[in-house]
């Protein structure tokens, strides 16, 4: 009767320090969890507005030959490359303002979260989805424009333009590069909240 209480007793002892080391660990995984959303929100937030200032302050004016009568010599004129000439660039724009807006408000509302909601969980993957579809549509919409303006269009008689306004272009390049690294900020942020939520259901 006394080993079987001792065993008993010792089983009961361990099961117990499996519950707390299991504890532990729960604990641990969230605090990792809650840390990379952080971290990666604040990521997405420092990007899109390094995007949106280096683009918005991008600008470069050249000397450009015209001709404005065949028989006459071409007549040089100052020509300006600004991001708010294309449309293309002002979704662009607009797009990462608006990301980098919600990524501030959704990273206060994640600190905030802390017991993990899950109506407010849901509702922040789906708005960082959106934001992952607006970015990749603006930096398809604006990346178009750059390349016709990088390469130019031979067959609808479009001359490139980055050789002239090579500063303005490699700003731009720039601008893209980090909208990009944004936009995949944004898609882990989603990818980690799906995993998260997988592994409490």
């Amino acid at each position: 009767m006394d080993s079987q209480y001792k065993s008993s007793g010792n089983g009961g002892i361990e099961s117990g320090s499996i519950t707390i080391r299991d504890r532990e660990v729960t604990m641990a995984n969230k605090r990792s969890m809650r840390g990379c959303d952080v971290v990666l929100r604040f990521l997405a937030l420092a990007l899109c507005l390094a995007a949106a200032v280096i683009l918005g302050v991008s600008k470069e004016t050249k000397m450009v030959a015209m001709t404005l009568v065949p028989t006459q010599p071409p007549v040089t004129v100052p020509a300006t490359a600004k991001w708010h000439y294309l449309s293309a660039f002002k979704y662009f724009m607009v797009a990462n303002c608006i990301a980098c807006g919600y990524a501030a408000i959704s990273l206060v509302l994640s600190l905030a979260n802390r017991n993990g909601k899950k109506g407010i969980t849901k509702l922040i993957i789906l708005l960082d989805l959106v934001m992952v579809v607006l970015l990749f549509s603006a930096i398809g919409a604006g990346g178009a424009i750059g390349l016709i303006a990088y390469q130019g269009n031979s067959r609808v008689q479009w001359n490139k333009v980055c050789n002239v306004f090579d500063k303005f272009c490699r700003r731009g390049a720039a601008s893209f590069g980090l909208s990009i690294a944004a936009s995949i900020a944004f898609f882990l942020l989603v990818v980690l909240a799906i995993h998260n939520l997988h592994r409490k259901n």
